[in-house]
C-alpha cells in the first residue's frame, strides 16, 4: 500500500488580493484553477505558531488558563505564540514562549507534532514542540491583557488524556499535544523528531 501522508500540491493561482488587514492575521482571497474550473476562496492567511507541551519528571504537563474572548470562556491551552518576526527560528520562539508564559526553561527539546489547524479556510501551522528537563527561567515576564490572569498547573499526563476524553478540555491544540504525547510515551517517545526538523509545511515568516 502507499505510504499515508499529506501531498503538497501546487495550483495555477490567476489572482491573489488582500481583503482584510487585521491586527494579528489577514483575509485572503484568491482565485485559482483545479480540475479544470476556476475557484475562488477567502481565508485567514496566518503567520503560523508553535506551541509547548512541557513535561517535568514525574510525567506531569503544564496547562495554563487563560480568558479566550471569541468562545468567552477560560479555557486551558499550551504555552503557544505566533510565528509574527521575520526570520525568527521556530525552535527560539517556542522557548521564548514557554519563558514568557509559563517562566520555565528546558534542556531537552523534540518535536512532538506539526498540525494544519484548519485548512480549509485558514493557512495556520502549528508545530508542538515536547520539552523536557525543564527548570525555573532565570526570570520572571511581566504579563499583560489576557495573559495578566494566566493560571499554572501541572496535571498528570493520563489524568489530562481522561479529560479530554471526557470532552472536559476542548483547545484542540492542548487535546492533540495530549493525545500524542500519551501515545509517543507507549512508544518509547521512538515518534519524536529533532527539534531542527524542517517544516515544508510552513508558509509564514520563521524558519
Amino acid at each position: 500500500m502507499p505510504e499515508l501522508r499529506d501531498e503538497p500540491t501546487s495550483v495555477d493561482v490567476l489572482e491573489s488580493t488582500l481583503e482584510f488587514e487585521g491586527r494579528v492575521w489577514d483575509i485572503r482571497r484568491e482565485r485559482f484553477r483545479i480540475a479544470g474550473t476556476e475557484v475562488v476562496r477567502d481565508f485567514v492567511d496566518h503567520t503560523g505558531a508553535v506551541a509547548v507541551l512541557a513535561l517535568d519528571e514525574r510525567d506531569r504537563v503544564l496547562l495554563i488558563q487563560q480568558y479566550r474572548h471569541p468562545v468567552r470562556s477560560r479555557d486551558w491551552e499550551l504555552p503557544a505564540g505566533l510565528l509574527d518576526m521575520a526570520g525568527e527560528d521556530y525552535l527560539a520562539a517556542a522557548q521564548r514562549e514557554l519563558a514568557e508564559e509559563a517562566d520555565l526553561v528546558a534542556e531537552q527539546w523534540n518535536v512532538l507534532s506539526d498540525i494544519l489547524v484548519s485548512p480549509g479556510g485558514s493557512t495556520e501551522t502549528i508545530r508542538i514542540y515536547l520539552a523536557r528537563g525543564v527548570s525555573a527561567a532565570p526570570a520572571v515576564f511581566e504579563r499583560t491583557e489576557e495573559e495578566a490572569e494566566i493560571v499554572l498547573r501541572w496535571v498528570d499526563l493520563d489524568e489530562a488524556v481522561d479529560a479530554v476524553l471526557a470532552r472536559e478540555l476542548q483547545n484542540s491544540l492542548l487535546c492533540i499535544a495530549l493525545l500524542a504525547a500519551h501515545a509517543g510515551r507507549s512508544r518509547g517517545w521512538s515518534t519524536l523528531a529533532p527539534a531542527d526538523s524542517p517544516w515544508p509545511q510552513h508558509r509564514g515568516q520563521g524558519r
